[in-house]
């Protein structure tokens, strides 16, 4: 099947926003930032337009560019007394042990979604900016039901969300979660939207709404200033490039770090030769043995050893981020291919003035900061293990992806990997067949392997078998330019091909 556009993505909606789009007129770029706006309405807990991503882009005339619009550290404009986290602590039971959350104004990083959004869209879209954002402003006007899927995170977050009393109102019925048919109706953000979309709002970085954020940060403990905003810059990279058994990949370059770790574990599966049978417990131990490696580098912050050029992002003692995470892979009828991750942290509870848009808490995570709170100086890129990417064969169509799903994003885009080229598994077995994730303790393996498979890694680990698919595991979309898409089932996948 030629000339035809394909999308993957998290949820239903945010795949009805880029086909719209794409049906339109608009190209992969003008689909994946309609898809964007979407999600930060229908995926309140995983993304925003204040949060941050990357979007990883290979246009037909051969351009090859990664657009980096993640969160940098807040706080430009203050003095060093000034600098000191004001958190609001909240607990969240995951399943079997409970963690304690930083969030609340002082939690909030410089946004770079919206800006990222408008960089892209000026630089390769081609459609009106209203035709981009109308999706989502329709949804908020209108309402929309989040699913069972984003139900389920929402319910992992509760606490997040019942901060404020606007996500209360938002986000709660007669004192209980909204349930998964209930639909969430946003004005604030359908009127931000309206003014995003004639032009006369150009990112928060505007005079009066960052003037207006700046006062509620600093009568809140917030360290975001109105200087902050104004100085944040989308920034333009050359993807980080690596081979596999003789394709071409791209992905996301240093400051990040992610696609640097799934670079080296690729390598290290290519020196130990052909790889063992896929499902066996040869290839299960095969895989463990270099996760682990790229768990403990990643840990350590060690230099990547044999290669400078992939240790820098592993080396750099800048605070990282490698929480809740959603993708999006588009490809238009032209060739065009995106591919776009983003993050709203684990969200901060804090809704930035009257726009509807929550923010993100990617500066009150003690995980990613282990130097300490605001130890980084203010205007630092915070550093993601986010790894949109292009797979390109020597043969073959290319194949558009990516993965939400914190640490687990690494462990996911290596296997899917191994499946298309080791293995030549067709796009949907690649995405749907059982993972395995080294957690720097236990090898967490996902239900669908073989039993004798499962033993024989016990013997060589200690193992934690889960007794369902989970969102744990990652979520992997993709697509490619002939049709094939596929869209992980344990994070809400949808796809849709546009003739």
């Amino acid at each position: 099947m030629k000339g035809v556009g394909v999308v993957a993505a998290g949820h239903p909606r945010t795949v009805e926003a880029a086909t719209e789009v794409l049906g339109n007129g608009g190209n992969a770029y003008d689909a994946v930032v309609a898809a964007g706006f979407a999600a930060a309405v229908v995926e309140p807990c995983l993304t925003s337009l204040a949060g941050g991503g990357f979007l990883l882009a290979r246009t037909t005339a051969g351009e090859e560019v990664l657009f980096d619009f993640f969160v940098d550290t807040p706080g430009s404009g203050r003095g060093p007394s000034d600098l000191e986290p004001h958190f609001t602590p909240v607990t969240v039971r995951f399943r079997g042990a409970d963690q304690i959350f930083n969030v609340g104004s002082g939690s909030i990083a410089v946004p770079g979604a919206l800006a990222g959004y408008l960089h892209v869209h000026r630089r390769l879209g081609r459609l009106d900016l209203d035709a981009i954002v109308a999706p989502a402003r329709r949804l908020c006007q209108q309402g929309v039901a989040l699913g069972p899927d984003q139900l389920a995170v929402l319910h992992l977050l509760e606490p997040v969300f019942r901060l404020t009393e606007e996500g209360r109102r938002r986000y709660t019925r007669d004192g209980a979660l909204i349930g998964p048919d209930d639909p969430v109706v946003n004005e604030p953000m359908a009127a931000l939207l309206t003014e995003v979309g004639a032009g006369r709002v150009n990112g928060f970085a505007d005079p009066g709404l960052a003037r207006h954020l700046d006062v509620q940060m600093s009568s809140n403990g917030g360290l975001l200033t109105a200087e902050d905003l104004q100085r944040y810059t989308v920034v333009e990279r050359e993807p980080l490039v690596f081979g596999y058994r003789g394709t071409r990949v791209l992905s996301n370059p240093p400051p990040s770090f992610g696609a640097s770790l799934v670079a080296y574990a690729l390598a290290q599966l290519e020196r130990s030769g052909p790889l063992p049978p896929a499902g066996s417990g040869q290839r299960l131990v095969a895989l463990l043995d270099v996760l682990d490696e790229i768990t403990h580098l990643h840990t350590s912050g060690g230099a990547l050893p044999g290669d400078a050029s992939l240790g820098t992002a592993l080396a750099d003692p800048a605070p990282r981020s490698s929480r809740g995470t959603t993708h999006v892979s588009v490809v238009d009828a032209e060739g065009n291919l995106a591919s776009m991750t983003t993050s709203n942290g684990s969200c901060s509870g804090i809704f930035l003035g009257d726009t509807g848009v929550m923010a993100n808490n990617i500066m009150g995570e003690a995980d990613l900061h282990p130097a300490g709170f605001h130890v980084e100086p203010p205007g630092q890129r915070v550093g993601s293990m986010m790894a949109p990417s292009i797979l390109l064969p020597p043969r073959g169509e290319p194949v558009v992806l990516g993965s939400g799903g914190s640490e687990r994003i690494r462990s996911a885009i290596v296997q899917v990997l191994v499946h298309l080229i080791d293995d030549r598994s067709d796009l949907p077995a690649a995405v749907q067949a059982p993972r395995v994730h080294w957690d720097g303790h236990l090898a967490q393996v996902e239900p669908g392997f073989d039993r004798l498979a499962v033993d024989h890694l016990r013997a060589a680990r200690a193992t934690n078998e889960w007794s369902v698919r989970d969102l744990y595991f990652g979520g992997v979309h993709a697509v490619t330019p002939a049709g094939g898409c596929a869209g992980d089932p344990r994070r809400g996948g949808s796809t849709a091909v546009v003739p």
